[in-house]
């Protein structure tokens, strides 16, 4: 098994990297946040999954163990795939998701396209121990999140766009309306 891959950046596209090693390119599916960060001909560093399915193998790469961590036991959930679990990491952060999942909020794993309902409480039923205890501060974020996320696509932001800026801005701001400033500010930063 491949459980860490150095390289360089060969290449980045939508949705994967090559990370060329040892003159092989490993074609690295990823979040859109790793993916942002990966510039050609630098040297990156990732943690992998090497998911195997007859006779496909495809390969996962994340910035963290811990992001790792979590794709693995979002696997271990019935009907929740690799595309799948790699589309739940790229709506938010790790700390996050496992407070959400810890709190029992299944409406918000269900933002994620082709996660219903269903799926979704069974991604809590099944993970809710194996995540650990929320944080308060963290579950104070998430419900601001949630607001900030309604008010950013009424303001004509993508779901893409709000997510990201949201997952950048720190737990400690818990109020909806401050998370909602500085997801703002944090957009027309970009702008410039």
């Amino acid at each position: 098994m491949i459980g860490m891959l150095e390289g360089k950046v060969a290449a980045v596209r939508a949705g994967f990297a090559i990370i060329s090693a040892s003159g092989v390119g490993y074609k690295v599916f990823a979040t859109r946040e790793l993916l942002l960060k990966l510039r050609p001909d630098q040297e990156a560093s990732l943690w992998t999954h090497l998911a195997v399915r007859e006779a496909i193998l495809d390969l996962y790469g994340f910035s963290t163990e811990e992001e790792l961590k979590v794709f693995e036991l979002l696997l271990i959930v019935s009907g929740i795939g690799p595309k799948s679990a790699l589309a739940i990491l790229d709506i938010a952060s790790v700390e996050t998701l496992k407070s959400a999942i810890s709190a029992g909020n299944a409406t918000y794993l269900t933002k994620v396209s082709g996660i219903g309902r269903k799926t979704a409480e069974k991604i809590v039923l099944e993970l809710r121990e194996k995540v650990g205890a929320s944080q308060e501060g963290t579950a104070a974020s998430l419900h601001g999140d949630e607001e900030a996320l309604e008010a950013m696509r009424a303001l004509g932001y993508t779901q893409a766009e709000a997510r990201d800026a949201l997952r950048n801005v720190p737990s400690e701001i818990e109020k909806s309306s401050e998370r909602l400033r500085e997801a703002l500010r944090l957009l027309g930063s970009h702008k410039k």
